[in-house]
């Protein structure tokens, strides 16, 4: 078995970050997939989120977001409401993506198949534009993303290995295995208070990929608990048809799966100083 992974940052890969692989039935369900990953290109290497200044960071996102905006509507005019920089708009500008996009390598729509490629690509990163924009209104933590576009997403993870491999607690310099659905969680649906909450907006995690992301921060995400259940008690309903009874079921717990942990060379605050100036993913290995 492998035992590292390799990520060079910045475009001339001056800074390379080092991680120990976990020993640990998730970390091998990756690996595999890793294996597979060279067929697909790495889908925005610049996903980096909380290394720049707060102007800098709400400058980026909202660029971003209209761009999306401007060239979908230019094509159709599907998003009639104005954007305001609020999460009930950010959760109706995320169901226009889940309505238009498709569901999980489910790209049926009738606007996606008649749309262009740039007004495809403007769709797909419509959904990226709405979480860099909640990055910001929820302060978002250092932490960058990588996935590959076009990888099918068709291996899922068993709640059994979720319930005995996930944690609620985010670490410093570990990464994770990403969240690789078209929906919410029940974490993000009721973070955001979302009210367009339905059966293609409610996604737990379920499949997954080469896809990871790499924290530096850490986080006890058994803070969310109370307010996740007063979400699900307040949509019981919707729920009990999922098979959710309550916010203690594995499908709606906020669980992360651990791969791989950072291997420290310098001091923490250095080290995010030296990311913030190299925001951009050249390569990623395994060792």
């Amino acid at each position: 078995m492998p035992q590292h992974l390799l990520i060079e940052l910045g475009h001339n890969s001056d800074l390379t970050l080092r991680f120990r692989l976990l020993d640990n039935p998730i970390t091998e369900l990756w690996l595999e997939r890793m294996g597979q990953r060279d067929q697909w290109y790495l889908d925005h290497p610049d996903r980096f989120y909380g290394f720049g200044t707060p102007a800098e960071e709400t400058a980026r996102a909202i660029a971003l977001i209209e761009q999306c905006i401007d060239t979908i509507n230019s094509y159709e005019y599907i998003i009639r409401r104005k954007f305001t920089f609020d999460q009930n708009c950010l959760n109706y500008m995320h169901n226009i993506f889940e309505q238009y996009h498709g569901l999980l390598d489910q790209q049926n729509t009738r606007f996606w198949h008649g749309a262009p490629v740039p007004v495809q690509e403007a769709l797909a990163n419509l959904n990226l534009a709405v979480h860099r924009c909640e990055g910001i209104l929820g302060a978002s933590p250092y932490r960058f993303v990588c996935t590959w576009y076009g990888m099918p997403k068709t291996h899922q993870l068993s709640t059994t290995l979720q319930r005995q491999h996930g944690t609620m607690r985010i670490k410093f310099g570990t990464v994770y295995l990403n969240y690789a659905e078209i929906g919410k969680t029940v974490e993000d649906l009721a973070h955001d208070n979302d009210q367009y909450i339905g059966d293609d907006a409610f996604r737990p995690f379920d499949h997954y990929s080469a896809d990871f992301n790499v924290a530096f921060y850490n986080r006890d995400l058994e803070i969310k608990l109370p307010s996740m259940a007063k979400y699900v008690q307040a949509h019981q309903d919707f729920f009990l048809a999922q098979g959710i009874e309550n916010v203690y079921n594995t499908r709606a717990l906020p669980l992360r799966f651990p791969l791989a942990e950072l291997e420290e060379t310098v001091s923490r605050s250095t080290l995010l100083k030296e990311i913030a100036q190299r925001q951009h993913v050249n390569r990623v290995t395994i060792e």
